[in-house]
């Protein structure tokens, strides 16, 4: 099986998380700058690393309305598949940059220091939480 990558979008900074061959265990990648560049970044990414595809993290309200956030990503979603071989989906990230927060702090590192790969953690939870969704859904119907 090839890798999964998943990203998580900031306003600066978008996470990259990419799945083991397994497509059971995720980890951080990289942290990619939304800027005008980030699209091709991805691209590459996808044809470096052979991926299977890619979920992009939707920062829907807590309500479950899109809002700014989530019509920003959407339209990235949309130019990022015209540009790939894959499917990308998306996924409900609510909350996972503050879990991602969270984590770090627990794991003693300052927030500070932290800013350039918290994306990255979070999109690691955003692909471990689909992952795991995956797999119950696989297990249940055996």
């Amino acid at each position: 099986m090839n890798p999964i990558l998943a990203l998580d979008f900031g306003r600066v900074r978008i996470g990259a998380a990419i799945s083991d061959q397994l497509q059971l265990l995720a980890h951080p990648l990289e942290t990619i700058p939304a800027n005008e560049q980030a699209i091709s970044r991805v691209v590459d990414i996808v044809r470096e690393k052979n991926v299977d595809h890619v979920v992009a993290g939707l920062p829907k309200q807590m309500d479950g309305q899109i809002g700014t956030a989530a019509t920003e990503v959407l339209q990235f979603v949309e130019k990022l598949r015209a540009m790939v071989p894959c499917q990308v989906v998306t996924w409900d990230e609510r909350l996972t940059t503050a879990a991602a927060h969270r984590a770090l702090r627990d794991a003693g590192k300052n927030t500070r220091h932290t800013r350039g790969y918290v994306h990255q953690v979070a999109a690691q939870i955003i692909l471990q939480s689909y992952l795991d969704r995956r797999a119950a859904s696989v297990t249940s119907k055996e």
